[in-house]
C-alpha cells in the first residue's frame, strides 16, 4: 500500500509491505546498502559510487549516481542518521535532487513468521511553485512506480 500526503510544503510517502521472511532475514537484506540497486528500477540508472562493505550504521555516508529523469544523471549523497537493529534505520539526503529527503525504514516481526516493512519518506522539492507542478506531473508518479517495482521484486525474491 502506497499513500501520499502534503503538509506545510512537504510531501510524505508512506508504504508498507508484508515480506515472506523472518525479521532477521529482512533486516540483513535491507540494512545492506548494496541491495538498493536490486530493488530500484533499472531505468533509474541507480549505481552506488561509495564503498559499502558494512551494514547500515549511524553516520554512514552512501553516494550514488541516479537518473531521476531520462538522460539526466545526478549525484545523490545520503547519511544513515539513526539505526536501531532489527527495528528501524533512517537515511537523509545530504546532497541531491530534493531540497529535503528523510526516509524512515521500519521492520516488525509478525506472528506468522513474516515481517512487516514500513517506509515513510518526507521530502521537499526545490523550485517552489514549479516544484509543485513537477510533483503533480511526474515526481509522485515516479516514486509510486519505484515502490511498486520494489514490491514486485521483493515478492519474487522472498517467495
Amino acid at each position: 500500500m502506497i499513500q501520499f500526503f502534503k503538509h506545510s510544503g512537504i510531501y510524505t510517502l508512506e508504504a508498507s509491505q508484508e515480506l515472506n521472511i523472518p525479521l532477521s532475514e529482512a533486516w540483513n537484506y535491507f540494512s545492506s546498502p548494496e541491495n538498493l540497486s536490486n530493488i530500484t528500477p533499472p531505468k533509474m540508472g541507480f549505481h552506488i559510487t561509495s564503498k559499502v562493505d558494512k551494514k547500515a550504521y549511524q553516520g554512514q555516508i552512501v553516494t550514488y549516481k541516479v537518473s531521476p529523469i531520462p538522460f539526466v544523471k545526478t549525484n545523490w549523497v545520503t547519511e544513515i542518521t539513526a539505526v536501531k537493529e532489527h527495528q528501524f534505520f533512517i537515511d537523509e539526503q545530504r546532497f541531491g535532487p530534493y531540497s529535503m529527503w528523510h526516509h524512515e525504514h521500519f521492520f516488525e516481526s509478525l506472528p506468522n513468521g513474516k515481517t512487516l516493512m514500513k517506509d515513510k519518506i518526507s521530502y521537499k522539492i526545490p523550485f517552489g511553485f514549479l516544484g509543485g507542478i513537477a510533483q503533480s506531473l511526474f515526481i509522485k508518479k515516479q516514486l509510486q512506480t519505484i515502490f511498486e517495482y520494489r514490491e514486485k521484486v521483493l515478492d519474487t525474491i522472498f517467495k
